[in-house]
């Protein structure tokens, strides 16, 4: 027999003993925390109701007969939590969708989401990135036209998210987000004494309430704050435990009240309608002056009073393409009226369909240069990010530039007399032959390279457009890389057939922002299409999966040059102006060796996939195959072999 050390047995434990010691303090724990459940067991006459514990030394039926089970604790369930009134406030503010990755900061608040609100109003998005969330979000507002929400877990979340949430606050979007924080947490690196200092550079607001109270007046104001004037990312810091505390009485849920957007002053107004009318050359360039199909609407009217050119295929829709005042115009300006202008503030023309160099100088003595902009209210320490607009303009007006058309062109419609209506009508008259040159020429150079292999991307628009033209549709990329093609050939005439771009330009965007985008559009039946960059889907593939997982139709177009070809024209060209040549400007700016198979990748994300397309003649007919797939509901991915540029 094994000899035992005098140390070993006086700390060996017995397995009998061990089991009967443990039964024994489960059984002193409850009656230490349970004593009233088990009076009130007890009393009502229902002693069945308590199971039996054994030790399987005693020989109880499946080794649970002659212990007393501990009782259900009352303690331990937690009714009417802080989180419910949370879910009900959301409700109130008519958020359809909450977009997160999961975190447990806020399980108090997802458990809500999903149990008190029955997932409806807002409705739980899974995604796999915070960054996606955000972007998914940023597209939804720009169709919708209202906020939804974004929530994130802790640091670690939050800083996810940045990106996205620094494009949104770039590009005027309103974002309704909330992130939790738990300072009894599992992981202490999760918290922070100021969570919002992560973001508070560019952010509009940000908030932690003290008290359910609180949250009920803050979640409000950061709702108004969002959908106002200039419209920027919000967030609400939400302690962890003021979701799960218990409430006896929940605060009356505070009323929201939206204020009037801020306008441009009446005499102000008034010398802006002057100018306008005094001018004889004249100019509107729009950046995000058109959030709503009224904000177009405007725009035409005015430019259809003065009869002058609007350069309104930018940041985002603003003017219809195909109208014959949409472009630069002819010659010089002598006046530039810059309507909610982007992170860029200047006179040369960023639409692809001007009637001049852009290198054109339009900074003569002769040049007056108004500008109208949101965006002097929305000033940070840090990311003043919308351009010097006090030190480019003569006349500087800190308005809404959407609200201040109905004004604008009530004071131009006062002034204009019939000798300047004549002058005006034989401006237009120039301004359309123009526009009607410009787009001839569009045609003709779209026909370049049309039988190339890869498809050219002028191609691309044009194979997709007719297949198209007679839905419903809503284009939910940007085009900045595509060469401007779809809105150089389509008829874009409504706010949803074109929600622009990034904001700042980050990566990332592309793929999430067109599911958000095509998440608004499905209530309306709108067919959604994204001609989508390899690169940029790169870094938010798996919502992909998101759009699969909550049956978003959306057709996803892979744009792939299999490069980030911007860097590589760019490091091509410091090569060249170091004498050094191009043939290493691939290395770290292009994507293969090995290729990246889309389609494969659409199928892992449970997304119909096809590609790559290499050849023009088999284009159409995968573009009717993603779209028939699209019309039934589905996401579906095409992975397309493109030139690098259009």
């Amino acid at each position: 027999m094994k000899k035992v050390t005098k140390s070993t047995a006086k700390h060996s434990v017995n397995r009998r003993r061990f089991i009967k010691g443990a039964a024994a303090g489960a059984a002193g724990a409850a009656m230490l925390v349970g004593d009233q459940a088990v009076t009130a067991q007890t009393q009502s006459g229902n002693p069945d109701q308590s199971a039996n514990i054994s030790s399987p030394e005693d020989g109880g039926a499946n080794g649970n007969e002659g212990v007393t089970r501990s009782p259900k604790v009352d303690s331990f369930i937690v009714e009417n939590p802080g989180s419910d009134y949370m879910v009900d406030v959301f409700r109130a503010l008519d958020l359809e969708y909450c977009a997160s990755n999961c975190g447990s900061s806020f399980d108090g608040l997802q458990e809500s989401i999903v149990n008190h609100g029955n997932n409806q109003m807002p409705e739980f998005l899974t995604c796999l990135h915070e960054e996606s969330s955000v972007a998914m979000a940023h597209g939804y507002a720009k169709i919708a036209g209202k906020p939804m929400m974004a929530l994130f877990h802790g640091t670690v979340g939050l800083q996810h998210a940045t990106m996205a949430i620094y494009n949104a606050y770039v590009d005027r979007v309103p974002v309704y987000m909330a992130v939790g924080l738990d300072y009894d947490g599992p992981v202490s690196a999760h918290n922070a004494t100021d969570l919002a200092a992560i973001v508070r550079n560019f952010v509009k607001w940000d908030h932690q309430p003290n008290s359910l109270t609180d949250f009920g007046r803050s979640a409000m104001r950061a709702y108004t704050l969002a959908t106002t004037p200039p419209m920027a990312p919000v967030l609400l810091v939400l302690d962890a435990a003021q979701q799960k505390a218990p409430v006896e009485t929940a605060p009356s849920i505070p009323r929201l009240s939206l204020p009037k957007f801020p306008s441009a002053d009446i005499n102000s107004v008034k010398e802006i309608a002057r100018l306008l009318v005094d001018a004889d050359n004249p100019r509107i360039n729009t950046g995000q002056a058109a959030r709503t199909q009224e904000g177009i609407d405007l725009l035409v009217e005015l430019a259809e009073l003065l009869q002058l050119p609007v350069n309104g295929v930018s940041n985002r829709l603003n003017f219809p393409s195909r109208h014959p005042l949409q472009g630069t115009g002819t010659g010089v300006p002598d006046l530039i009226l810059n309507l909610e202008p982007g992170a860029r503030i200047g006179a040369t023309p960023s639409t692809p369909r001007s009637s001049r160099p852009s290198s054109a100088s339009t900074d003569s003595s002769e040049l007056t240069t108004v500008t109208i902009s949101s965006a002097e209210f929305l000033v940070t320490s840090n990311f003043n990010v919308f351009g010097n607009g006090a030190g480019n303009a003569d006349l500087l007006i800190a308005a809404d530039a959407q609200a201040t058309l109905p004004a604008l062109i009530e004071e131009v419609r006062r002034l204009i007399t019939s000798d300047r209506q004549r002058f005006f009508s034989d401006r237009g008259k120039k301004i359309a032959d123009v526009h009607a040159r410009a787009r001839r020429r569009e045609i003709s150079e779209a026909r370049y390279g049309w039988n190339a292999a890869p498809v050219s991307l002028a191609r691309l628009a044009a194979e997709l457009w007719p297949l198209i033209k007679d839905d419903d549709w809503s284009f939910v990329s940007p085009q900045r890389f595509l060469g401007n093609w779809p809105s150089r050939l389509w008829d874009m005439k409504k706010s949803h057939h074109f929600i622009g771009a990034h904001g700042a330009g980050g990566m990332g965007y592309g793929a999430p922002a067109a599911v958000g985008a095509a998440l608004a559009n499905r209530k309306h039946g709108r067919l959604s299409i994204n001609i989508q960059g390899d690169g940029d889907l790169n870094y938010a593939p798996g919502v992909l999966w998101t759009a699969a997982h909550h049956q978003i139709p959306l057709l996803t177009i892979m744009a792939n040059n299999r490069a980030y070809h911007a860097e590589v024209m760019f490091l091509q060209k410091q090569c060249a102006a170091r004498n050094r040549g191009v043939d290493r400007a691939h290395i770290g700016t292009t994507i293969s060796d090995p290729n990246i198979d889309y389609a494969q990748m659409a199928k892992a994300y449970g997304i119909y996939g096809e590609g790559p397309i290499e050849h023009p003649n088999d284009l159409a007919p995968a573009l009717r195959r993603g779209l028939e797939r699209v019309r039934a509901g589905e996401p579906a991915v095409i992975d397309v072999l493109t030139q690098p540029r259009g």
